[in-house]
């Protein structure tokens, strides 16, 4: 084996958890930081684990499909609109075809009136 390449070992190495818990193990390096532990890990304490929101996700998600929705109803609004619109116009259109009237004079209705 040669001599100066490897690291230097402390066999009392000191482990800290996140959650405070702490433990000796041998490493390289003298003091070692994890964020679970089996004093805090949900398979080990028997917790259901929590639904992390990381920046806000499931409230982006949330909001994009009630903005989906709005859209929606607001276009199905339009459309109603749109084809009472379309109905009214075409029965205006057949009223219009269907009458003959001939216009009356304004002397014919200021001679009934002074009649």
């Amino acid at each position: 084996m040669k001599d100066k390449i490897h690291p230097k070992y402390f066999p009392e190495a000191k482990v800290i958890c996140a959650c405070g818990n702490t433990w000796t193990v041998g490493s390289t390096k003298e003091e070692l930081r994890t964020e679970v532990c089996n004093k805090c890990h949900p398979f080990f304490t028997g917790q259901q684990q929590r639904l992390v929101d990381t920046e806000g996700r499931v409230d982006a998600f949330t909001r994009r499909i009630s903005v989906s929705d709005t859209l929606r109803a607001e276009a199905t609004k339009r459309a109603d609109a749109r084809a009472k619109r379309e109905k009214a116009r075409r029965l205006v259109e057949i009223v219009d075809e269907d009458e003959n009237v001939t216009p009356i004079a304004t002397e014919d209705i200021l001679g009934k009136l002074e009649a």
